[in-house]
């Protein structure tokens, strides 16, 4: 559904390859850039001095930062205009990336605030730039626009891994967030001349829900503390259990507010459709999936002798897959619905998980297992992509697509950050266990003086597992055979 649009849209202006250039590097910023993290991460925190805990917080935070305020956003961008949002988010983004490129070592303040900022981009950029594609394309325009801003989002997110390794292993990981910069300014040059595109004002003031959006912010930020720093901290230490209780305090708080405000920033009633709630519970989770690459990338650079480069090639076929199944997906939602290629994605993205969870291998039969699992992981999520999202709005209302739209990526930028959290918890917390008391040491095979580590592995891989079946759960319970639009 098109926005109005209002005295300041231009109704002459046309889209053309230059916004759609300028936009796809917009969103490249955070889905390519931002996202090398998950490869590069140990190679930072050596170089740092900075310890496995207070990294792991600063690869997820940035995906907490997006699904925390993408709702608000995308909102603020309606009002003020989609241009000016993304020229504020290409801001963001410069001015985060250049606090991580001057990170000093031995703190880590420099480099956790450079990831927030970086997560506050993308969270300005996303909506933003896909209503300027509403706004300024139509038909068969406007298709192929969304279809390089996909290709943007995803094939930045399947290309992280082998771009951060190859810059990190050549000129150093530093340089990465130094080319984020030059492709933000490009951006911001490219987009320049567009005309503003805002939704019309109504007489009606409407309030902002600051009370739910704090409440949600310490709900969300306690726990991503409390998973991140748990196992350094104690999980029954008073910070970690204070930390518990701000969680569940902040979470009925926003319950509450969220329910009696006239105008809150995430309409709960919108959970009463349960198509909508199961397509989105299910996003949520596979999103959280990405904590598989995390864990498996840190264990073979750190247990086989992998560079970041030579872990990055592990993910080709991750990349290749999910670019190649994309249109795929939405060939099976036209000819089977969305329950079944939902299914269908889940299903082999866990089998490939699965895959890579067979740490008790030697390296390098792990590492071909692991590149077949990361190829199956790709394939499932090109073909769950399409119809997930087809789900999530085909049977909302039209005056509630756009809250339905902004919720279903929140879930997304969320569950990434949690999953990667929960996933490196496990991993780095369980690594600590002595030889002696690995469960089941014998069945390792190959190098055993780190069967502690490879047996942390496999339970956080095993726990994304966990996760694609509850996802497979959620949409059976929810997503009928045939839904009626």
């Amino acid at each position: 559904m098109e926005a109005p649009r209002s005295a300041n849209t231009s109704t002459e202006f046309r889209g053309n390859d230059k916004l759609i250039l300028g936009i796809v590097l917009a969103v490249i910023t955070f889905w390519l850039f931002a996202q090398t993290t998950l490869n590069i991460a140990p190679t930072m925190g050596s170089e740092l001095g900075i310890s496995n805990d207070i990294i792991s917080i600063a690869v997820s935070i940035t995906a907490l930062f997006s699904g925390i305020f993408i709702v608000v956003a995308g909102g603020l961008a309606d009002k003020i205009g989609r241009v000016k949002m993304t020229y504020i988010g290409l801001a963001l983004s410069i001015a985060g990336s250049l606090l991580i490129v001057i990170s000093p070592t031995g703190t880590a303040v420099f480099l956790l605030t450079g990831r927030i900022l970086q997560g506050l981009s993308a969270a300005c950029i996303m909506p933003a730039t896909i209503a300027l594609v509403q706004a300024y394309f139509e038909g068969k325009e406007r298709q192929r626009a969304l279809s390089f801003w996909s290709i943007g989002s995803w094939g930045g997110s399947g290309l992280c891994s082998l771009f951060g390794g190859l810059i990190a292993s050549s000129i150093g990981w530093r340089w990465i967030f130094v080319f984020s910069i030059i492709i933000a300014v490009i951006s911001l040059l490219l987009l320049r001349g567009t005309p503003e595109s805002k939704v019309q004002q109504t007489s009606e003031h409407k309030a902002f829900d600051w009370p739910g959006l704090i409440a949600f912010i310490i709900a969300m930020v306690a726990l991503n503390v409390v998973i991140g720093q748990g196992s350094a901290l104690g999980w029954f230490s008073p910070v970690t259990l204070g930390g518990i209780l701000i969680f569940i305090i902040a979470s009925v708080a926003f319950y509450q507010i969220e329910n009696k405000s006239k105008f809150c920033f995430i309409d709960l009633s919108i959970f009463k459709n349960k198509i909508f709630t199961g397509a989105t519970v299910s996003n949520f989770l596979l999103n959280g999936a990405a904590g598989t690459m995390l864990v498996s990338l840190a264990l073979v650079q750190q247990q086989a002798g992998l560079n970041s480069l030579q872990s990055g090639l592990m993910t080709v076929g991750y990349l290749v897959a999910i670019l190649s199944t994309i249109r795929i997906g939405e060939k099976l939602l036209q000819k089977w619905g969305t329950r079944k290629p939902m299914l269908l994605g889940c299903y082999i993205t866990g089998f490939g998980i699965l895959l890579t969870c067979f740490t008790i291998l030697p390296a390098k039969e792990y590492i071909i297992l692991t590149f077949i699992g990361f190829t199956l992981f790709g394939t499932g999520l090109g073909f769950y992509a399409t119809p997930s999202i087809d789900a999530a709005v085909s049977n909302i209302p039209g005056d509630k697509v756009g809250g339905a739209s902004g919720i279903y990526k929140m879930a997304s930028s969320l569950g990434a950050a949690l999953g990667v959290a929960i996933s490196a918890a496990i991993y780095y917390g369980l690594s600590k266990m002595n030889n002696e008391a690995t469960p089941m040491a014998e069945i390792f095979l190959g190098k055993t003086s780190n069967i502690n580590v490879r047996y942390a592995a496999a339970m956080g891989l095993l726990f994304n597992v966990l996760m694609v079946l509850i996802a497979i759960v959620a949409i059976r319970l929810t997503i009928p055979k045939k839904i009626i639009k």
